[in-house]
């Protein structure tokens, strides 16, 4: 196993997780497709947060783009002793994956905390409010009562829908970073490739 192609599947993976990411936390602006709940402010405070955007999203890309580096990585010798360039990018690229965790970690919080407060919506009442917030999540397994919620027309399959799928991107990300922390050690410790041929092949 060499871990450089490890790590860059590892992050060819990320960086298509993170544009996910993005894209849902964008949708989560326009419910049904429309403008106006966002300049009204009429949308979840857990939408505000750019859990998908930053935390999904930016904070990916860049441990991503540092996994998909390591395999070209031509760093060669340090101290007169080869390949010890390419075992310390490996260990450096574990500073990348904490980061990366940190961010999937955010984001997987703020959705959860999403889909336990439900969505801001209109209600029988004619008040703005967290109609669910008060049933600690027990709304998502009771679709009778998503009625409850007159604007935005189906704000909360939508919100159920987009958050949910940023949990589980969240989760993935999360997994993924933390599988290229032991990957990252093993590799600085071990060495970059583990054929004798491709550890000191530079």
């Amino acid at each position: 196993m060499c871990y450089g192609k490890c790590a860059r599947c590892i992050g060819q993976s990320l960086v298509g997780l993170a544009i996910l990411c993005i894209v849902a936390n964008i949708l989560l602006y326009f419910p049904n497709g429309e403008t106006k709940y966002a300049s009204e402010e009429h949308l979840s405070k857990f939408v505000w947060f750019f859990s998908g955007i930053i935390g999904g999203g930016l904070l990916i890309f860049l441990p991503a783009f540092v996994f998909i580096g390591l395999e070209q990585e031509d760093c060669c010798g340090c101290c007169g002793l080869d390949n010890c360039g390419k075992r310390c990018a490996m260990l450096s690229s574990v500073l990348a994956s904490l980061i990366g965790i940190a961010g999937s970690g955010y984001c997987v919080v703020v959705a959860a905390l999403g889909l336990a407060a439900g969505p801001l919506c209109l209600d029988s009442s004619n008040q703005w409010n967290y109609t669910f917030l008060d049933t600690e999540g027990q709304y998502l397994l009771d679709k009778s009562t998503w009625s409850q919620c007159i604007e935005p027309r189906h704000v909360v399959e939508w919100n159920v829908s987009l958050f949910s799928i940023l949990l589980a991107l969240g989760g993935i990300e999360f997994i993924l970073c933390l599988i290229q922390v032991i990957n990252g050690m093993l590799g600085g410790i071990c060495g970059y490739c583990c054929t004798h041929h491709q550890q000191y092949d530079c």
